[in-house]
């Protein structure tokens, strides 16, 4: 990493007032779009079923309509290409109600006149069951960002708590704005990523804050924003080497992946911008703007040095019999 060891300090927190302005916009923006438009919940939190359907020959989507009009089973179901023209999923909000009922047979006879096919994949999830998903979903969430600001604030202090809080919060609010924006159903999978977004974004925010409080202890200045400019640009390097490689695993997914995980991925890409960019300019600012005290923090340091002192001249002299 030598090698891309930047040879200036670039001004980040110059640009902070303006990044904020701009991430505010985005965050409000996103909050707008959950009001108005919603997450669109998928089956394993809305409850109901779904069909993969793959032809041999690219599937007649509009005769597929026509013949599962004749069952009420399948009143108000969307049928949509997977990935590919002859692979269909056929998504209804009802279930059968009965395990005695093969829904993947009912699907079969339906369409046995539409050409040959198979039946891949038949997912059934109860409203109550999918009820209960998105409230462990969300609860794992909360549990998640709770232990976050508790390490955080154990390791550092809680400004730097309370600012990759705000980050993480930052991260998931655009990355939940995108998802509604585009309209991807809302599954496990996506909430793996909201998972995965959170332990990615606080990694990237973490060796900032060692980085800042590297810088805090050690160096003579005690100017916050000379400091958070030259820890920021110390893992510029490290932070845009690691963004990029994850982008492009995760890029390669989103395109050559499947349909399967084309939400989870789409989150994920998103989430990798998002957390790259929050770490350095939501919350390494917010460190500025909640007044943190170089000096103080360098008595602080000292107190506990000399009370670290102390205690080992008390071992010394117990160790040697002279108390």
């Amino acid at each position: 990493m030598e090698f891309f060891r930047y040879t200036r300090t670039f001004n980040f927190m110059g640009k902070s007032k303006a990044a904020m302005i701009f991430s505010i916009i985005i965050v409000l923006a996103s909050y707008a779009l959950l009001m108005t438009k919603g997450l669109n919940y998928g089956v394993d939190f809305a409850g109901g079923t779904i069909v993969q359907v793959k032809y041999d020959t690219p599937a007649p989507i509009d005769d597929m309509r026509e013949k599962l009009k004749s069952n009420k089973l399948f009143d108000g179901a969307s049928i949509t290409e997977f990935g590919a023209v002859d692979e269909v999923v056929i998504r209804m909000k009802s279930t059968t109600g009965s395990v005695t009922v093969d829904i993947g047979d009912i699907t079969r006879e339906a369409l046995k006149s539409t050409g040959n096919f198979e039946i891949r994949r038949v997912d059934i999830v109860g409203p109550k069951v999918g009820s209960e998903l998105k409230e462990k979903g969300i609860m794992s969430l909360v549990l998640a960002i709770i232990g976050i600001l508790i390490y955080v604030a154990f390791r550092f202090e809680w400004r730097f708590a309370v600012a990759s809080i705000v980050a993480l919060i930052h991260d998931v609010s655009i990355a939940l704005g995108a998802i509604t924006l585009i309209g991807l159903d809302v599954n496990l999978d996506v909430l793996a990523a909201l998972l995965t977004i959170l332990g990615y974004s606080l990694n990237d925010t973490i060796i900032v804050f060692d980085r800042i409080r590297e810088g805090v202890t050690d160096s003579k200045n005690t100017d916050l924003t000379d400091i958070i400019n030259e820890s920021v640009t110390r893992t510029l390097a490290r932070t845009t080497l690691t963004s990029l490689t994850t982008f492009f695993v995760v890029f390669t997914l989103f395109m050559f992946g499947g349909e399967i995980i084309h939400a989870f991925a789409f989150t994920l890409l998103v989430g990798v911008v998002v957390g790259t960019y929050s770490s350095i300019f939501v919350a390494s600012p917010i460190l500025l703007w909640f007044g943190f005290d170089v000096k103080g923090y360098h008595v602080k340091l000292a107190a506990k040095a000399k009370r670290e002192a102390e205690k080992q001249r008390m071992r010394d002299q117990y160790e040697s019999g002279v108390m």
